[in-house]
Formats: structure tokens, C-alpha cells, sequence
């Protein structure tokens, strides 16, 4: 092992870094990072450490990652920077660095041709219609060629295309070790990979999908660890609720149903035996999803289970699901796919029996509706408990890294959502020169976004009036942020006829083309929400702009927050300062650190929203924020442009 101050040097000015990379720019925070995350290796410690962009936090985590001597788990936010990662940053690393180590690519098993599953679906190749038919012909042709067995592989069947759920697998129907396919599984050859790596690059997805559900007996996808790294921590408590969460949905059981159905091939008698209770579980699921077509798109199950048809149809519901479950294991034993059936739908009854009869104390029970589907959930109350419990049996150290963890300089809100007790922590402040490179610009005169101004225009609209001269000093160059789908839609009506420059709308086309042509245009005005707020890069002039509506807070229809909020509340916190602040806090500073990339880059954010400095708390927000000078004047903003010839 590396001594710690040794692996500052070697991402200093006389390091190989500096001598065989192109443009490497040694960076003291950089260096500072890659000792702490060296020292919570070896001492097996919790870390936090918030990198401010441009701190070069990929390097300051691979480098002592590579030479820990530990197996260690890299896990990212999305499946898009993992390849980043791996393919880009990683083989940079090991080369300057000359290690020998192996490495390996991980991803959740959806990713991986099944090839039980593709042989079951050509055998039923005849219900296809001609496009889905051309679809399962080139998934053949490129089984018999793939190593790896990554959709991601085979660019001309979409990602969207329904045929990709049939050839692959989940881990309900997943046959494991008595599938005639296993010896040439593609999930099992990347397990064995990743089992004897040293260094394993996830996402978010699969590290929780199996840290916590290897608690119920599904198996350990991932090898055990001496470190976890995980890379856009901030995501991690969202993500946890989803995995830490017991679920059913009409997709699930609707699934089971066909599966139950499919597995009945060549099993003499079994359809005669199915057929009947397949179609009475599909018509309850029917019945059940149009009683609920009054109801809000998702809520509290209390609101659901109060509406008597609703009640009616989840008892029936429940009643169906037993009785199948019987009549399943009368059948498990004919054949390794209806014992795998009955395993699922014995699962998936005892969930359902769960969720509706009240589950535990800690759980928040809520519904969610889709146009033709519906899923409840009982997820818990508190993440801190089962988080840190989950780190415990792991014995590694959790090093936890973003631009966005900390609350005008508190990490307080994110350690308590994990359950971090006393972690090490560190800020390292971007090198970006912000006094310099931008501005932050606080309009005067904005109606609160609940209310409407004086002549009766609503806040999108003011937004818009304010944002026009913004962006003609600018030329366009700019990213509008909306906090919801319906202001999103508002401002593009509002903006269409009165820019001269390309207008890019979420929504109009998949996210990675609207971000390249965004780029290409060089003028663009991109219009986004959500998705569009953090893991979004562009670097130079065409992004000069950004424009956020109103400050992000969580909508209040989420009955997992509503739940989370009560139970602070009754403990003594005060649920808006203690929670809602910090969550809106750290979202806007995703949203915000979209604006400066790079040592070259100038810009001005742009926040309409007034309760920046008419609410006491709005202190808390432009605390949490990179030190930029602010103005109320929008002639500053212009002369900013004006001097934007000018080096800096």
C-alpha cells in the first residue's frame, strides 16, 4: 500500500499524472481527496466528501481504490456514467499507474440476454407482428455472436422495444442453477467477472437491488467488499427508499399470470388445470385498476382502501392470488418453471397480504397509478436504520462523494438519511473562479410562484417576461430549469414565437439527442425539468444561461414525504427547516452547478424565485451555492455579456 501523503504526489505537479496526460491540471483539493479517501480505505472509515465540480473527484477516488489492495465497488448514479467510468476514466488511471489488477463492468440483470427466455420466445414466434418478428430475428442472429450478451450491444432493437423484457430476465423468474441455459448464463459469466476483479464498476440500481434484497435469500450478485465508492451520493437516499420498499404491482401478477401460462408447454394437462384461474386473476386486476381510475395518481393507501369497490376488488384480489398459489404447488414438481412460478406467485400473495393488512409499525403504505396498471408499496418510515445496518454486515469502508451532499457547509441532512453516526467529512471547494466566471442574477419585482402579479399574469409568465432580455444579451445559450412538467409546457407555449434562437423542449425528443443538437446549435434555449437538473454536461459558450423558475421542493403529494415530515415533527423537529429546506437546498445546487464546467466558462443563474430574500430561510439557499457576486440589476447582467470578450 501506497503511503497516503504519496498519493496526494502522485496527482501533484512533478507526478505521472502530469508527465503522461495531456491537459492533466494538478489540483490541491484533487490531492487532499485521494489522502482521505486512501486513509478511510485502509482504516476501514465512513466518509463524506463533496468535491466541488471541476475538483477532479474520479481520479482522487480511482487512484487509492487501485492501489488499497482491497476488492473495492465503485457504484454511479446512472448506467450512462458508468460506462463513462469504466471505459474513459478507468483505463487512464490504470495505465499511469501501471497496475495489474483486473477490473470488470457490472450491470443489473435486465441488461443480459436470457437465453432460456429467447428460446421460449421463439417458440411462440408466430404471434408476432412484423416489426417485433424482424425484432426477435436480429436478437437470434446477435445471440449466437455476443460474448458479453449486453443489449447495449445491439443498437438497432430500441431500448424501449417491448421484445426486451421477454429475452431477458428478472429475479422472480430467473431459474438459476437448474436452468438449461446456465452453463452459458451471461449474468453468471459477468458475476464470475466481477468476482474476481478487483475493482468493480455498478450503479446505484444493482448495489442496492442487491445489498438489500440479499437479505431475503435472493443471492449475492456483487462480491464482497473492502470499499464501496459511491459516486452522485446525493442520489442515494431516494434510491434506498425504492430498494428498502416491499412492492406489488398489476405488472408483477399480470406477469406471473402469462408466465404461468407459458410454462404450461409441454406439461401434459397443465393448461386445462391454469387456464381457468389466469383468466380470473387477469379480470380481478382489470376490475380493480378501473376502480381506481377516480383516484389521484398516487396517495396514501388509506385513501385508496376507503373507497368500497377498491376494498372489494384487493380482498378479492388477495382471494384469487391464495387459491392459484395452491393450485400452482399442486403443479411445482412437473417441471423447474411452474415450481419457479409458484415460488413467485407464493411471494408475491404474502406481499400483497402485507401491504394491504397493514405491514409494520415503521412502514408508510401508498399506491401509485400508470394509465393501465397500478403498484402499492410499504416503504419504511426511517432509511437510517436499515442503511446502516446494511453497512455493518459489509465490514468495508463507505465512502460517499458528490458536488451536491452539504447545506450551507452542514452535511447534517444527508448523514441523517443514512444513518451515517459520525462519519469523517470533507468539502473541497471547486477551483473554478466563480467571483470571476459568474454571476448570480435575483430579479426584482417576481410575483411569489404561488400567486399571480398585479396584471394578472401567473408566475411561468413573469419568468418568461424577465428571462427574454437575459437571453438576448446572451444570444440564447441558455438552460431554463422548471420545477414541474406543467410550467415546463407553460414556458415553451410562452417562448415559441418570441426567440430568433433553435428552442429544445424535454420531451420532444429522447434526452441525449436534444442535449447534442442543444450543443450543436450553439443559440439553443433548452427547456427542462427533472432529468435535466443534474448529470448534464456542456462545457464552453453554448451554455452561457441558466434560468431556474422556482426553488425545487418536493411536491407535496409524495405520501412518503407527508408520512417522514409527521414523524419529525412529533419527534421535535421542525419538519420544514429540518427536512424540506435541505432536500430543495441540495436540489437547487444540482440544478445551478449545470451553468460553470470548466476553468473557461462564464455564465450568469439566473433565480426567480423571491423567497431567496423575502423568507428568513432563503439564507440557507444562497449560502449552499458556489461564492458568486449577486445582483437585482438587470443592466449587470447585460454589461457581464458585454465584457464577455474580455480573458479571464
Amino acid at each position: 500500500m501506497t503511503d497516503h501523503d504519496d498519493i496526494g504526489a502522485l496527482l501533484g505537479a512533478d507526478g505521472p499524472f502530469a508527465r503522461e496526460l495531456p491537459n492533466f491540471a494538478p489540483r490541491l483539493a484533487q490531492q487532499a481527496m485521494a489522502r482521505s479517501v486512501a486513509e478511510a480505505i485502509a482504516n476501514r472509515d465512513t466518509l463524506i466528501a463533496e468535491a466541488g465540480t471541476g475538483t477532479g473527484k474520479t481520479y482522487a477516488y480511482l487512484v487509492p481504490a487501485l492501489l488499497s489492495g482491497e476488492r473495492v465497488i465503485v457504484s454511479t448514479g446512472t448506467k450512462a456514467l458508468q460506462d463513462q467510468l469504466y471505459f474513459r476514466d478507468l483505463p487512464k488511471v490504470r495505465a499511469v499507474l501501471g497496475t495489474r489488477g483486473k477490473a470488470a463492468l457490472l450491470k443489473g440483470r435486465a441488461n443480459y440476454l436470457c437465453l432460456y427466455r429467447l428460446d421460449q420466445t421463439v417458440r411462440e414466434g408466430s404471434t408476432f407482428e412484423r416489426t417485433e418478428a424482424s425484432q426477435l430475428a436480429a436478437i437470434r442472429a446477435w445471440s449466437a455472436r455476443t460474448r458479453a450478451g449486453d443489449r447495449m450491444e445491439l443498437a438497432e432493437v430500441p431500448e424501449e422495444s417491448p421484445l426486451w423484457p421477454r429475452v431477458t430476465s428478472t429475479p422472480e423468474n430467473c431459474l438459476g442453477v437448474e436452468c438449461p441455459f446456465f452453463d452459458d448464463c451471461h449474468v453468471v459469466k459477468a458475476r464470475r467477472e466481477a468476482l474476481e476483479a478487483d475493482l468493480v464498476v455498478v450503479n446505484h440500481h444493482l448495489l442496492f437491488a442487491d445489498l438489500a434484497l440479499k437479505q431475503e435469500g435472493f443471492g449475492e450478485i456483487l462480491p464482497g467488499a473492502g470499499a464501496f465508492i459511491l459516486d452522485e451520493a446525493h442520489q442515494v437516499p431516494e434510491l434506498a427508499g425504492q430498494f428498502f420498499s416491499q412492492s406489488v404491482s398489476a405488472r408483477q401478477l399480470a406477469d406471473l399470470a402469462n408466465d404461468a401460462l407459458r410454462e404450461c408447454n409441454g406439461v401434459t394437462g397443465a393448461i386445462g388445470l391454469l387456464l381457468e384461474p389466469v383468466e380470473a386473476l387477469q379480470g380481478a386486476l382489470r376490475r380493480l385498476r378501473l376502480a381506481m381510475d377516480a383516484l389521484p395518481t398516487r396517495g396514501p393507501f388509506q385513501q385508496l382502501d376507503a373507497l368500497a369497490t377498491v376494498h372489494e376488488g384487493l380482498q378479492d384480489l388477495g382471494e384469487l392470488l391464495a387459491a392459484f398459489t395452491d393450485l400452482l404447488a399442486s403443479q411445482a414438481e412437473r417441471s423447474r418453471g411452474l415450481a419457479n412460478v409458484h415460488e413467485r406467485a407464493a411471494a408475491l400473495a404474502e406481499r400483497l397480504d402485507r401491504i394491504v393488512e397493514g405491514g409494520g409499525a415503521e412502514d408508510v403504505r401508498w399506491y401509485e397509478l400508470f394509465p393501465r396498471g397500478f403498484a402499492l408499496h410499504a416503504t419504511p418510515l426511517d432509511l437510517a436504520a436499515p442503511l446502516r445496518a446494511m453497512r455493518e454486515r459489509t465490514g468495508a469502508a463507505w465512502i460517499h462523494t458528490s458536488a451536491t451532499l452539504s447545506v450551507a457547509g452542514s452535511f447534517d441532512h444527508f448523514a441523517r438519511q443514512l444513518g451515517l453516526d459520525d462519519p469523517q467529512a470533507l468539502h473541497l471547494d471547486s477551483p473554478f473562479d466563480y467571483a470571476r466566471q459568474a454571476l448570480c442574477y435575483l430579479p426584482a419585482g417576481l410575483p411569489d410562484p404561488n400567486m399571480v402579479d398585479r396584471s394578472g399574469r401567473d408566475h411561468t409568465e413573469c419568468v418568461i417576461d424577465a428571462a427574454l432580455p437575459v437571453l438576448e444579451a446572451s444570444h440564447g445559450r441558455a438552460f431554463l430549469l422548471f420545477t414541474s412538467h406543467r410550467a415546463l409546457r407553460r414556458a415553451a407555449e410562452l417562448l415559441a414565437d418570441r426567440v430568433p434562437w433553435p428552442l429544445f423542449v424535454q420531451g420532444s425528443a429522447p434526452r441525449h439527442q436534444l442535449l447534442e443538437d442543444f450543443r450543436a446549435s450553439g443559440h439553443g434555449v433548452l427547456l427542462g425539468a427533472a432529468s435535466f437538473w443534474e448529470g448534464v454536461d456542456v462545457v464552453g459558450e453554448a451554455l452561457s444561461v441558466v434560468v431556474i423558475d422556482k426553488l425545487p421542493f418536493a411536491a407535496p403529494d409524495d405520501p412518503v414525504l407527508q408520512a417522514r415530515l409527521d414523524a419529525l415533527e412529533q419527534s421535535g423537529i421542525n419538519p420544514f427547516m429540518g427536512w424540506q429546506v435541505p432536500a430543495a437546498a441540495i436540489a437547487l445546487k444540482q440544478g445551478a452547478g449545470r451553468l460553470i464546467r470548466d476553468v473557461h466558462d462564464r455564465g450568469v443563474l439566473m433565480l426567480c424565485d423571491p423567497r431567496l430574500t423575502s423568507k428568513g430561510y432563503g439564507r440557507l439557499f444562497l449560502a449552499s451555492l458556489p461564492p458568486m457576486p449577486r445582483t437585482r440589476e438587470l443592466g449587470d447582467v447585460q454589461a457581464f455579456f458585454r465584457d464577455a470578450a474580455r480573458p479571464l
